[in-house]
């Protein structure tokens, strides 16, 4: 009988013991809970020709988003959208497949928002939080579907604060957030969010050499989504201050015109604030000869030698301000302001 009792107290034991959590789990699970609802899978379809069938649609391509707002807005990574003729987004819990269309993307931020052409009954957007206020070692937790595997949860920390990452075109995607969060092939696009379920970055890319996580996760931050997503859902793109010229490709400048130093001006739009200010961009003769214009060297005293000098500058400054341009012109060297207008 005591062999009885004791045997069935240990039973017991084990099964409470089994039952309870920590509090550390009961919060990663009220924040899957809560977030999982505003998580999606887009898939990626571009149209094709086929000999026999003619148009058909090819999946080339999925990544994870979220719900912005209750008309029907998504945000994701640009490269998951990328070259994409039609998109289809799905919900947890939910069998529909819902058709969406691009509304606006910044390739330079690796940003797109699609917009769904038909709504489930309900959306739940995603609560955005702050990044400017993220410490190193606070946790964080990302929700995607890396490998097709839907609405995975990885847990990390922040690992570190404003990475500089390389991003699409050649252009520095700056303040990234870097998590050893396990980030994966289909997580692209999906939130990562704080220990309140808030939205503090976009899960956008992994350092590895394998392919697959290797804790060295970046995501770009909540508060330059806050500032780019409205931009996009009003006009389609981002309103932002330029020059108004055209550049040299950083590779027919060194390698064609063996030019090292400056980014040689191709073209400059008469409208912009470049002609207003005098600058010339190349000229052809009458036999097909190109000759270089004018050479910027430096903005505002920051050297600039490739695409990616030119656009970090710019990317600091508001439509309105005037910023000092540097520049050589037949061998000589000028100074000139340019008021910066909306491009």
């Amino acid at each position: 009988m005591k062999l009885f009792l004791l045997f069935f107290l240990i039973i017991n034991s084990v099964g409470t013991f089994g039952a309870d959590l920590l509090s550390v789990e009961t919060k990663t699970i009220e924040i899957y809970r809560k977030v999982v609802p505003s998580t999606v899978n887009v898939s990626n379809i571009k149209l094709a020709r086929d000999f026999y069938y003619g148009e058909v649609e090819i999946p080339q391509g999925a990544g994870s988003g979220f719900v912005w707002d209750d008309q029907g807005h998504i945000v994701t990574n640009f490269h998951v959208v990328q070259g994409g003729n039609s998109f289809v987004v799905t919900f947890n819990n939910d069998q529909k497949k819902y058709r969406a269309k691009i509304v606006g993307t910044t390739p330079e931020k690796d940003i797109a928002v699609l917009k769904l052409e038909e709504k489930p009954s309900r959306l739940i957007p995603i609560t955005v939080g702050s990044s400017s206020d993220l410490q190193v070692g606070q946790y964080s937790f990302a929700i995607g579907s890396p490998f097709g595997l839907d609405y995975t949860l990885t847990t990390g920390v922040v690992s570190a604060l404003g990475r500089k990452i390389k991003g699409i075109g050649e252009v520095t995607i700056s303040d990234m957030i870097q998590t050893d969060a396990a980030i994966n092939m289909g997580n692209s696009g999906g939130p990562l969010l704080n220990s309140s379920a808030e939205l503090i970055g976009m899960n956008t890319m992994i350092f590895s050499s394998s392919g697959s996580s290797a804790g060295l996760g970046f995501a770009v931050p909540a508060d330059t989504i806050k500032m780019i997503v409205p931009q996009l859902i009003k006009h389609g793109r981002i309103i932002r201050p330029g020059l108004g010229i055209g550049i040299v490709p950083d590779a027919m400048k060194l390698r064609v015109l063996q030019i090292k130093k400056g980014i040689i001006i191709s073209h400059v739009d008469e409208k912009g604030s470049a002609a207003t200010a005098g600058l010339k961009g190349m000229t052809q003769d009458q036999y097909g000869r190109y000759y270089i214009g004018d050479v910027i060297i430096a903005v505002d005293g920051q050297e600039v030698n490739a695409l990616d000098d030119i656009y970090q500058v710019l990317d600091k400054k508001q439509i309105g301000d005037t910023v000092e341009i540097k520049y050589n012109r037949e061998g000589k060297e000028y100074k000139t302001k340019v008021k910066l207008k909306a491009l």
